[in-house]
């Protein structure tokens, strides 16, 4: 009997045993993969001057430092990164998508100058810039959530802003797209704000503050509905369809630039009329109407004398 129960205990064991010795075969299998992968990846950080590096469970890689693979022909991110503490660049490179890019970036992320058309896998917090300037984007979804510095998203087909920051400590960049709305954009930016060159016929989604300049020049603008309430430094909307400035900014710190408007023969009649845009109160102005009492108020502080007509305008 205890024969038997030997062998049955064997039989037992040799289960067991078996058992583990596949759990080691695939644990030892696991590391060498795992292995491979470190020497892979060491091998491409190498070629690419990234140090300072580790792996993580989940394959990607943490940097402390700068990691620069601009302008090396690539059509992806040849690793995947988790964060990185420092500047991250991609950009003049054949990029299609940012798989791979880092989830953090405590200094700038360029991915500029690429054939993009999404941001989706771009870092969900940037600390410093953002640009993805020129490249195939017709909506920025996928982009940061959050961007301390400048964002930059200018030359690329966009016709509205949806999927932007909602606030922006630096600067915020959107000319030369195809942009017939501004909603979606920033409520507030620290820096400038530039909507220059696009098909824009209002300011609507504008954002309510601008801490230095706002810049919407060369548009289609017939109305500053819309307008900053407030701007830190220069505005400019010259190079527009204005006929009326009902609607602008009530508080601008800077020079307030309307040439190349309709609007803009009104000044031009006054020899120092660059000084007088400066000061001038424009309340006196209803599209093609002049409040003549107010303009008369207005002359007369600036020692002019009332004309008797002003061709495309008519008193009231």
């Amino acid at each position: 009997m205890k024969r038997i129960s030997t062998f049955s205990k064997f039989e037992i064991n040799e289960g067991i045993f078996s058992s583990d010795f596949k759990s080691l075969s695939k644990s030892i299998k696991d590391k060498a993969r795992s292995l491979l992968n470190f020497s892979e990846i060491d091998s491409i950080c190498r070629k690419l001057d990234i140090k300072n590096w580790t792996q993580n469970p989940d394959g990607t890689i943490d940097v402390v430092g700068e990691v620069d693979i601009s302008e090396l022909d690539l059509e992806k991110i040849p690793l995947k990164f988790g964060k990185v503490d420092g500047d991250f660049y991609c950009s003049h490179n054949k990029l299609t998508s940012l798989d791979g890019a880092p989830r953090e970036v405590t200094g700038n992320f360029f991915c500029s100058s690429n054939k993009l058309n999404t941001l989706k896998g771009s870092p969900t917090k940037v600390d410093g810039d953002f640009y993805c300037a020129n490249n195939k984007l017709t909506n920025l979804d996928g982009g940061p959530s959050y961007v301390g510095g400048d964002f930059n998203c200018s030359k690329q087909e966009l016709t509205n802003l949806e999927g932007a920051p909602r606030e922006v400590t630096g600067s915020f960049y959107c000319s030369a797209n195809l942009l017939i709305s501004l909603e979606g954009g920033p409520k507030e930016v620290g820096g400038n704000f530039n909507c220059s060159a696009n098909k824009l016929t209002s300011l609507e989604g504008a954002p309510s503050r601008v801490g230095r300049e706002f810049w919407c020049s060369d548009n289609k603008l017939t109305t500053l509905e819309g307008a900053p309430r407030e701007v830190g430094g220069y505005f400019c909307c010259s190079h527009n369809q204005l006929t009326s400035l009902e609607g602008g900014p009530r508080e601008v710190g800077g020079n307030f630039d309307c040439m190349s408007n309709p609007i803009f023969q009104v000044y031009k009649l006054f020899p120092n009329y660059k000084s007088f845009m400066d000061s001038l109160d424009y309340n006196y102005l209803r599209g093609t109407d002049i409040v003549k009492s107010r303009f008369k108020e207005a002359l007369e502080e600036m020692g002019g004398e009332l004309p008797d007509r002003i061709k495309g305008y008519k008193y009231i």
